[in-house]
């Protein structure tokens, strides 16, 4: 079980016990940012509480280096050459169900791994296994793994994925673990909430660039294309402004270090692509959607083109802020059909 040290990991560890299996725990350290000490020693303290009042064996594995290297990095350099990355994603696919989930297998020869995801797992008439989304709408994590394959599924169980948040609360409650009055925890994985500029200030340097209108005209100044995303309303200066509406961004040139913003409708579109390892059904078989945020709107895809490993997207409606490195994440009802990376 990864206890992370929060209410989800804790309940998630209680139900697994309460329902016969044999829990280990395990808390991974994985973010220590440099002259500060390791920011995920309160969290590894509230593992040590749930773990002793579960009365089950804690293991603590740190995967800080490999973390920095498979999410970090990865994070700075999607932004450096202008796309937008969701590290979360990334996280789940290299750590948890990478790195955590082979080690668990390798060391402890256990039979499943388990997380505190909001997400559940069936199985089809074909003996393969689906991802679905979690049962609370409003906590569903289906998004951000969306990369697992059938076999790591067939391998994960995730003890909450059919209840909702308050539900799991009042169970917490209930039992009177040592966490249930915990927040939830925010931001970027095991990282925590941040301020994404001051976090890419860290290793990318600003440059002034030209904010230019729709019409090509220069109206403002920028401090550097790689740190703005498509839709993003500020952080920019505009001087010579064209009309008194809010202005979003609505393309960008990291080469030539140029951004170039318009009014709200013109940071929507409706047709995009995506790099998947995945083969979708025909989008006229069966009713298909697709969300290219956590938690965000759900859009109909009317028409799906694959070739050669790139598959061209057509929606029913347009999208606000399609950005280049976003995953999008295919759906069919509540069964997780693939996703990848816009590009």
């Amino acid at each position: 079980m990864a206890l992370s040290g929060g209410v989800d990991s804790a309940v998630s560890a209680a139900l697994l016990k309460k329902q016969g299996y044999e829990v280990t725990c395990v808390h991974m350290v994985c973010w220590e940012k440099d002259g500060e000490g390791c920011s995920s020693d309160p969290d590894r303290v509230d593992a040590a509480k749930i773990a002793g009042f579960l009365d089950l064996p804690l293991l603590v594995w740190d995967f800080t280096k490999e973390y920095k290297k498979k999410v970090i990095d990865y994070f700075y350099s999607e932004y450096k050459a202008g796309r937008t990355p969701n590290p979360d994603v990334m996280c789940n696919k290299e750590i948890k169900f990478g790195l955590f989930f082979k080690k668990a297998f390798k060391d402890l020869k256990v039979d499943f791994v388990a997380t505190g995801h909001y997400a559940r797992v069936r199985r089809d008439d074909f003996n393969k296994y689906k991802l679905l989304k979690g049962a609370d709408p409003s906590k569903d994590q289906s998004y951000f793994l969306y990369p697992l394959t059938s076999e790591i599924l067939s391998k994960t169980i995730f003890p909450i994925g059919e209840y909702t948040k308050i539900q799991v609360r009042e169970i917490a409650k209930e039992m009177g673990l040592p966490v249930w009055y915990k927040p939830d925890s925010q931001g970027i994985c095991f990282v925590g909430k941040v301020d994404i500029r001051e976090f890419l200030n860290e290793r990318i340097k600003q440059k002034k660039g030209k904010v230019l209108g729709t019409a090509g005209n220069i109206i403002g100044e920028h401090i550097g294309a790689w740190f703005y995303t498509i839709g993003q309303r500020h952080g920019f200066r505009v001087e010579d402004r064209e009309s008194p509406q809010p202005l979003y961004v609505v393309a960008k040139d990291v080469n030539k270090n140029i951004l170039t913003v318009g009014p709200y409708e013109e940071a929507f579109c409706d047709e995009f692509e995506v790099k998947t390892g995945f083969n979708p059904p025909e989008a006229d078989s069966t009713r298909i959607e697709i969300r290219i945020r956590h938690l965000g709107e759900l859009y109909p895809v009317t028409s799906i083109k694959e070739q050669k490993g790139i598959i061209t997207v057509k929606l029913g409606k347009k999208a606000f802020g399609v950005a280049l490195g976003q995953s999008a994440v295919f759906y069919c009802k509540d069964t997780v059909l693939g996703g990848g990376v816009i590009v």
